[in-house]
């Protein structure tokens, strides 16, 4: 279980990634996400859109690519915060990458106003796909 002050500490990385977000065809919806490793490191990622809908990216997946290019394979913990009402939780895609790469991993959903949840992937996706060799 994360303690508060990691908790925040990601939510500040989280944040600043977020002002890095090219999100110009959402009305400027500008996510951050924080992804923390087995040993430590913190890898950072914001959204990023295209104009071309399908190409665009979560912030969420840009911090797990990120961490996983880096040769990170034990993730975890993941906040992802964008300015909202409630605490916004990954979508399905992130959701299926993280049950990958971070099965285990404990996820903070967050505001910018400071409010978050914590959750498990278990809560989250409690049945991910997985590819099985015949």
């Amino acid at each position: 279980m994360l303690d508060k002050p990691l908790i925040h500490t990601l939510m500040a990385a989280a944040r600043q990634a977020r002002e890095a977000a090219y999100a110009p065809y959402s009305g400027d919806f500008r996510v951050g996400a924080a992804v923390l490793t087995g040993d430590g490191q913190v890898f950072t990622g914001c959204n990023v859109e295209n104009a071309s809908f399908g190409a665009s990216m979560c912030a969420e997946r840009v911090a797990i690519f990120a961490a996983v290019a880096a040769g990170q394979r034990q993730l975890t913990a993941l906040v992802v915060i964008a300015d909202t009402p409630q605490p916004i939780p990954p979508c399905g895609l992130c959701r299926q990458v993280l049950a990958e790469f971070a099965p285990a991993c404990q996820v903070i959903m967050a505001n910018t106003k400071g409010d978050y949840q914590v959750a498990t992937m278990e809560q989250l996706l409690p049945y991910p796909f997985e590819f099985r060799q015949p």
